[in-house]
């Protein structure tokens, strides 16, 4: 049994000391405005994009930092019980103004939460240069086939090859959610598994230097993609990958 999952939200997940040149540089990049800061310390905000609705959050933190991301359900405590039941944990639940939440950690460690379903949403694509819309998670070799099959089986999205590398597979996208799910075949055999972000670029050069205009570095050049690292140290990749639906651009053969 999968879950019937409303909406996927990227959390940008940021120490707090850093989180003002964050913030700023994701708002910037994004082409997006910082919105709806809320929390005891305003440690949340929205990334809210010219047109349609929201799909990228920040958050601050006490620990270094990193991504994750939120499942919109119906009922949360219920979809709880169906990840526990494919092989996650729950790490807490907690109680919030729209009925409460549940934190999980996947069968390899990566943290995801189950958020109860708001109004119904709609992401804008056409016409954009880029998109800040992939989630990868960087699995070691080891438990990849799992870690895969736990994410297929969570979201209902079958499992599909990725033409590019083949240390690479991807989640079949359904029509209207916001983020595309990667999943990366680590070299390495054991250990938790991460995740960073990608964006969609149809020009992935001009994507990059105006990135490193904003303050992002590049750390490394793939055939079809470019490894950056942001102001304050977090790393995200530019993907060749057609914007408007965030599938892969025909590459040569």
């Amino acid at each position: 049994m999968s879950l019937d999952i409303d909406w996927m939200w990227l959390f940008i997940d940021t120490p707090e000391a850093r989180a003002e040149q964050s913030w700023a540089f994701w708002g910037a990049a994004t082409r997006s405005e910082i919105a709806d800061l809320r929390g005891d310390r305003e440690e949340f905000a929205t990334l809210s994009p010219r047109d349609g609705d929201p799909w990228v959050k920040l958050q601050t933190v006490g620990g270094s930092g990193g991504v994750h991301v939120d499942l919109d359900v119906e009922d949360p405590s219920a979809a709880a019980t169906v990840a526990v039941e494919l092989g996650a944990d729950v790490v807490r639940r907690e109680a919030d103004e729209s009925g409460g939440f549940v934190v999980m950690a996947s069968p390899g460690g990566f943290v995801f939460c189950l958020t109860r379903a708001g109004h119904p949403r709609r992401q804008h694509r056409m016409g954009e240069p880029d998109l800040l819309d992939q989630l990868c998670l960087d699995i070691p070799s080891a438990g990849f086939d799992a870690e895969s099959a736990f994410w297929s089986g969570l979201t209902g999205w079958p499992v599909r090859s990725e033409h590019a590398e083949a240390e690479f597979r991807s989640l079949a996208r359904p029509e209207g959610m916001p983020v595309r799910v990667l999943l990366q075949r680590l070299g390495e055999d054991t250990g938790p598994v991460r995740a960073h972000l990608d964006l969609a670029s149809g020009d992935r050069a001009t994507t990059v230097e105006r990135h490193v205009g904003l303050g992002a570095s590049v750390l490394r050049e793939h055939q079809y993609w470019t490894v950056l690292r942001d102001p304050v140290g977090m790393e995200y990749c530019v993907t060749e990958r057609a914007v408007a639906s965030g599938e892969l651009q025909p590459f040569p053969r």
